[in-house]
């Protein structure tokens, strides 16, 4: 029987969420041929642990759900004897490229993909902490239906099993190494007041992800579409769609891969950067992988924390970053697009010494696009005024650590490529702690249907 990880990371009280995902995993091991480990990465303080604890402990999960509760000291041991078995050099930097001291948002699902080799399963699905499900006739439609019916068929086998087909006969044969979708409800990013108090201003931020030398009115299509998901519109039917994913329809709340995309290639393990961890959207894509699009959207919102002085900080330095880190990911993401198909081996395998190669490229490239990015961050803050002016001088007094920050982020992602082989083969003779026993009673199944 096929195992599966339902992950779910988390720095932040989410009781709720973590109940909610607990049903999907019934969900999966009720209606498929599979066994579920539910992978919760928690590095909340202790009293939120306890709370969480609590939820896992008094929660009655299905037959063939396993729950994995670990704490950053779990997670910890497990990487230094992941990193000590791999045999590869730097362990003290890989280490910390694993389990940064600040938030990373490709190093807490690495961690899951590493994690998932030790459970032996052969797929990821990830799922948010500000998160929940829509619902249909008070039934939460849960993504992992349309997941486990296509991911890791052929293309010519999923074609069945969805609502329609764009993908030419020459990919039969590949794979479907991803699927996915997006959210409804709030923004992805946290720029709605951007945008009430002066649109002019969030025009200007929110075109610096797209690289400089595109023409106006590019970027203003960007602009248009970025971080919507896919609106406010409720769920009312399924619709699947068996093809490229554009990256720009799904979301890393919302989205399950193929253990043969993530055990090649890991996450960008950059810290205080949004966006971090979409990278393998991209490869699956740019690579010619076949892959699902759905419309069982994830409803996003925003946590209290977001709103206070010092979560309003450092949300923005999060998202100052993920411009900066941009000047290297376009370039990489136009790397790939050339290469195509290129990309994979002949057996549909994504080559990292090939997506290697293309990260450490990117960290020769000019600067200067990334002191204009700077440069307009600063000069549109100011014209907030407000928070946003704080934001910009503390910004202008650690600028350049910043530009020095997003071309090491590349390096140390290139660093980790290269050493990812060993450690996914580490991780699958690597024992995790015992999990959580499962109490003897589970929910009646159609509770859980979605």
């Amino acid at each position: 029987m096929r195992r599966i990880c339902l992950t779910l990371p988390t720095n932040r009280a989410c009781a709720a969420t973590i109940a909610a995902v607990g049903e999907e995993a019934d969900h999966a091991a009720t209606h498929f041929d599979v066994e579920v480990d539910l992978l919760i990465l928690d590095s909340s303080d202790a009293e939120v642990f306890a709370q969480h604890a609590r939820v896992v402990q008094e929660s009655r999960r299905a037959p063939g759900v396993t729950v994995h509760h670990l704490a950053e000291a779990d997670q910890r041991a497990f990487l230094e004897e992941v990193i000590r078995t791999s045999g590869v050099g730097k362990p003290d930097l890989l280490l910390d490229l694993m389990l940064p001291s600040g938030v990373s948002y490709g190093a807490c699902t690495n961690r899951a993909f590493l994690i998932a080799g030790a459970l032996g399963c052969r797929s990821v699905h990830r799922r948010d902490s500000d998160s929940d499900y829509q619902a249909l006739d008070g039934r939460p439609v849960f993504p992992v239906h349309h997941e486990l019916t296509s991911l890791g068929r052929t293309a010519a086998d999923a074609a069945s099993g969805v609502t329609e087909t764009v993908l030419g006969p020459e990919h039969a044969d590949k794979p479907v190494a991803m699927v996915g979708s997006s959210f409804v409800g709030e923004l992805s990013v946290d720029i709605g007041e951007i945008a009430r108090l002066d649109n002019d201003v969030y025009h200007d931020v929110v075109s610096l992800w797209a690289p400089r030398a595109w023409p106006e009115e590019q970027k203003r299509a960007l602009v248009e579409e970025s971080f919507t998901g896919a609106g406010t519109d409720p769920f009312v039917r399924d619709h699947s769609t068996l093809t490229h994913v554009d990256p720009m329809r799904v979301d890393m709340c919302n989205i399950a891969f193929l253990d043969e995309v993530y055990e090649r290639v890991p996450l960008p393990p950059a810290t205080d950067t949004i966006g971090s961890d979409y990278f393998l959207m991209h490869l699956v894509h740019d690579g010619t992988l076949p892959g699902v699009l759905h419309n069982r959207n994830i409803v996003n919102f925003y946590t209290p924390e977001r709103r206070t002085d010092a979560g309003f900080m450092a949300y923005q330095l999060r998202f100052t970053k993920f411009f900066l880190s941009m000047l290297y990911l376009n370039s990489v993401y136009d790397q790939m697009a050339g290469a195509g198909a290129s990309l994979l081996d002949d057996r549909h395998r994504v080559r990292p010494a090939a997506v290697a190669d293309m990260v450490r490229e990117s960290t020769l490239l000019d600067r200067e696009e990334n002191v204009h990015r700077l440069d307009v961050i600063d000069r549109s803050y100011r014209r907030l005024g407000g928070r946003y002016a704080e934001f910009a001088e503390s910004l202008a007094a650690r600028g350049e650590r910043l530009l020095d920050e997003a071309q090491a982020d590349m390096e140390d992602f290139a660093l980790l490529i290269e050493a990812w082989g060993p450690l996914v083969e580490a991780s699958r003779t690597t024992a995790l702690h015992r999990p959580h026993p499962r109490p003897s009673s589970a929910p009646d199944a159609s509770a859980s249907c979605g």
